[in-house]
């Protein structure tokens, strides 16, 4: 269940942008298109305590020394593309991570499956039993 707004979150989300590596000729040695999108976990005003724990429990390797995520977009030769891209991937990390998952309840194993199990365990140790005894081990 996620409790805050994109609009808030938005808000609080810096940019940095670099020049790009890959594709792009001359145009990528002079024009910076890759974008990173940071944003501070610890300091957000939009985040309750419970929730900052539970991101910095889920991704916190991803979370640097400054509480910053930063997510990196270099995909297009558009700046203006890669900081919607970038954008769109930290609001995802961040809702995956506010997801709480379902507390898994242990199945029971049915009585015939246990049964069928110690039938074939009867039959395949008086398969061995018969094998044995043939010839003298002496």
């Amino acid at each position: 269940m996620v409790v805050f707004s994109e609009e808030q979150i938005r808000t609080e989300i810096k940019y940095r942008t670099s020049r790009s590596s890959g594709a792009g000729g001359q145009h990528v040695n002079k024009v910076e298109t890759r974008v990173e999108a940071i944003f501070n976990v610890g300091s957000s005003q939009f985040l309750t305590d419970n929730q900052k724990a539970l991101i910095g429990s889920k991704i916190g390797k991803r979370i640097s020394n400054e509480d910053e995520l930063i997510i990196a977009a270099s995909d297009k030769k558009s700046q203006v593309r890669n900081k919607e891209i970038a954008t769109t991937r930290l609001l995802d990390v961040l809702k995956q991570a506010l997801v709480k998952r379902k507390k898994r309840k242990p199945s029971q194993i049915p009585k015939s499956v246990k049964l069928k199990r110690l039938a074939d365990k009867k039959k395949n140790a008086e398969k061995k039993a018969r094998r044995s005894g043939g010839l003298d081990q002496s």
